[in-house]
């Protein structure tokens, strides 16, 4: 499992996935991104819609793959060697 997983993400590259996670996390831009709206929602205890809890997590979705692709790999390790 462990190697079909590692598999299908050595194929996502890192430029893409970091374009994806800024302009998703960032967008939109004004008046306020919803990642930052759907934080604050969820930590005051206000996000209760569905369609908002999908929001949420579809604007995370990019910086959850790269974190797992960061996982997987471990490129830092070279570097500490």
């Amino acid at each position: 499992m462990m190697k079909a997983m590692k598999r299908l993400f050595s194929h996502l590259n890192y430029p893409l996935l970091i374009a994806a996670t800024l302009l998703l996390g960032l967008a939109p831009f004004s008046p306020e991104p919803h990642l930052v709206e759907k934080t604050r929602f969820l930590m005051q205890g206000e996000l209760t819609r569905p369609l908002d809890i999908f929001d949420l997590f579809f604007h995370l979705a990019p910086a959850l793959l790269l974190m797992i692709k960061l996982a997987l790999e471990q490129p830092w390790r070279r570097y500490l060697s």
